[in-house]
Parts: structure tokens; sequence; C-alpha cells
């Protein structure tokens, strides 16, 4: 009975120290929201590289948004990517002739709580982003595309408001440095890229020769074991150089899935053991 008393005694208090152990080290996984949302709304272009008249139409959209936590400033600071595919059809006043408009641009922005209330929070912080597209005018017989294409330094703030189940997300971004590509009126792209006539093509950009701005709203709306993201999009962009000017403003209403998860990784998280992966 001693011995047994002996064993037992000794086995409680080891698992005592492992449960502590344990409680010293949790597992350190990072939080992932994401959406996929598809869009529809109106367009409108203006490029006096390609007409004097602007052109209005139908926009489309696909957009994937991707907010996570990172291991930077004592974990408060959120990573936020966002890669967007949109196409749009459009006519001029009269219809006599159409242009077509399509884009691809990425995002990465990192955000840090500026105010943290229980049902509402502040985020500000900056990134980067890139994009590549054109429009192309089906009337022009000698330049009838424009290749629209640039990147940026950006600013952005989130506000996000919790209203019962209901998740309200309002995000304002914006460039302030960077560069963009505009040949000068009359400049043909065989010169630019055939004979590699390039000069002059490159600029500096900032708010005297671009000024651009997205405003994103969306709605999480719970649905059983589902979440719902509506919302709406807004693109406003413009830049004036070599006295030629580009006008690209869509709006957007959005509709799509948002989902939760937890991300596993990192040789430390494989170091550990706590879950065994089926791929590591």
């Amino acid at each position: 009975m001693k011995k047994a008393a002996i064993l037992a005694s000794v086995w409680l208090w080891a698992s005592c120290v492992l449960m502590a152990q344990d409680i010293k080290s949790p597992l350190r996984v990072k939080p992932v929201n994401q959406s996929t949302l598809g869009g529809i709304g109106k367009v409108f272009l203006y490029d006096t590289y390609l007409s004097p008249l602007r052109y209005d139409g139908i926009a489309f959209s696909l957009l994937h948004d991707r907010l996570n936590g990172t291991s930077l400033a004592d974990g408060s600071l959120l990573m936020q990517q966002q890669f967007r595919i949109q196409v749009a059809i459009t006519d001029n006043p009269t219809s006599s002739a159409s242009e077509y408009y399509g884009v691809v641009d990425y995002r990465i922005n990192g955000l840090y709580p500026l105010l943290d209330a229980p049902r509402f929070r502040l985020l500000g912080g900056g990134g980067w982003d890139a994009s590549l597209g054109g429009i192309y005018n089906v009337r022009n017989s000698n330049n009838p595309g424009s290749l629209k294409t640039s990147t940026n330094l950006n600013l952005t703030a989130m506000a996000l408001y919790q209203w019962r189940d209901i998740t309200f997300r309002w995000q304002l971004t914006t460039p302030f440095a960077g560069l963009f590509f505009s040949p000068e009126y009359g400049h043909s792209y065989y010169e630019i890229f055939t004979l590699g006539n390039s000069k002059g093509t490159i600029h500096l950009a900032s708010f005297h020769n671009q000024q651009a701005l997205r405003n994103y709203f969306t709605v999480d709306i719970p649905v059983r074991r589902f979440t719902v993201r509506a919302g709406y999009l807004g693109d406003y962009y413009r830049t004036r150089e070599n006295q030629l000017v580009t006008q690209v403003i869509s709006h957007q209403f959005m509709l799509g899935f948002a989902f939760e998860s937890l991300n596993f990784g990192g040789k430390k998280e494989r170091e550990k053991h706590r879950i065994k992966s089926i791929y590591y």
C-alpha cells in the first residue's frame, strides 16, 4: 500500500510538471480571415491617348482578401493581402465605338491598431501595390491600345464595428509615391517596344500627377455555418502626364463568402510536434 501510494504521488507530480510545461509554452497559431467576392457595377473610362470622349459601361471583378495576424509589434500588427481581377466593356456617348478594359492588381498592407474598444477598432498603416492592365479601343487603327501599369507605396486606414453578430468594415487606401507608365501624345507602341524608343514613358508618381483612392465597405453576416460578405468597392484612379489624361472610375457591388482559419507553419511550429502534419 505504501509503495502504491508513493508511485501514485510520483505519477501525479510528474503529470503536474508536464501540464505546467504545456501551459508555459502554448502552441502558437495565427488566425487568418479570408474572403473571395465577385463584383458587378458601373465603370467610366477616359483616356486622351485613345479618344477625347468618355466611355462608360459595365465592369466585373473577382477579389480575394486575406487578413492574418503576425508576430511583429508584439503580435499586434496585421498583414492584409488583396488580389483583384477586373474587366469592363464600355461604349462612347453615341454608342458608335467600344472600349475594353482589363487590369490585375495586387496589394499588401501592414495595419496597426490605433484604437481598440469593445465593439470598435481603428487601424492604420501602409503598404505596396502593383497593377498591370490596359484599354483597347476598337475604332482606332494606328494606336488601338493603351497600357496601364503602375506600382505605388500606399497609406491605408481600416475601421471595424461589431453589432450583435454582424461585422462592418470600412477601409480607405491611397498612394503617395510610386511609378507609372505613360507615353507622349502620338508616341506609338511600335516605337516604344519594337524600336526601343521608350524615353519619357516611366514617371515618378505623387499627388501632383496621380490621384487614386480605393473605398472598400463590407458587411459580414453569419448564416448557419457560412459567413456571407457583401459590400461596395469604389476605385478612383487619375493620372496626368505628357499632356495625356487617364481616368478610371468604378463602382461595384460585391458579394461572396468569408471564413476564418488557423495558419500553422514555420520551422518553430514543426519542431514542437504538437500537431502531427500530413505534409512535413
